[in-house]
């Protein structure tokens, strides 16, 4: 489930999220996934999961044939919006990636950038369930999260008795957020995902990686 700390903390950082693609060590990485991201959605309709700032959006837009662009916080959202998309083809939706609406529509692929990390590991099979139920059999779906980096990453404070991995960050509000943030191996991936998808391929980059697959 999407805990309350963490919806809070990304409600506050809205107006400052984007900053972390702004630091030059990660140009490189994000070049490759911005290529990869247009080969793999090019003429897709695509739903978007976790949404935020918009910021793979504008990705998305310039490839798929439409998008849904969903995200729980209503402030992540407003902000999105201010991008400029043309409301024919890229619309927005206030949703629980838990809970997708049953009415959402009818998708070629599935896109989840910087959200798997956050999912526990005893949510994982949950999270996939409801998005077969909702999305069906052979959609397309893509997986983009980061990389732990040591010296670049923020430090690990703790992991719970499920294998959960957290870190403390504080907000624009000086609050500190304690949010799960998990690093899976490619092997972990590989187990995590087995049982629900198929044609699972990986690109693992130096500080992100792109998981794509199809729903079984």
């Amino acid at each position: 489930m999407i805990t309350e700390q963490l919806a809070q903390f990304y409600a506050v950082e809205a107006q400052e999220y984007d900053r972390v693609y702004a630091n030059p060590q990660v140009e490189d990485d994000l070049d490759e996934l911005h290529d990869k991201i247009d080969e793999l959605f090019s003429g897709h309709k695509v739903l978007e999961i976790a949404c935020g700032t918009g910021y793979w959006t504008q990705t998305l837009d310039e490839v798929a044939e439409s998008v849904l662009a969903t995200d729980i916080n209503p402030a992540m959202l407003d902000l999105a919006k201010t991008r400029g998309f043309d409301t024919a083809k890229v619309q927005f939706s206030l949703a629980d990636a838990y809970e997708l609406p049953a009415d959402i529509g009818s998708f070629t692929a599935c896109f989840a950038g910087f959200w798997w990390s956050h999912v526990k590991r005893e949510d994982q099979q949950r999270f996939l369930a409801h998005l077969r139920a909702r999305l069906g059999k052979d959609t397309l779906l893509v997986l983009v999260d980061d990389s732990y980096v040591d010296g670049h990453s923020d430090v690990i404070a703790r992991t719970d008795a499920e294998g959960n991995t957290y870190q403390f960050h504080t907000a624009a509000d000086g609050q500190r957020y304690e949010i799960v943030k998990n690093f899976p191996s490619d092997s972990m991936l590989r187990k995590r995902l087995a049982s629900a998808v198929r044609e699972i391929r990986i690109l693992r980059l130096e500080h992100y990686w792109l998981l794509s697959c199809r729903l079984k």
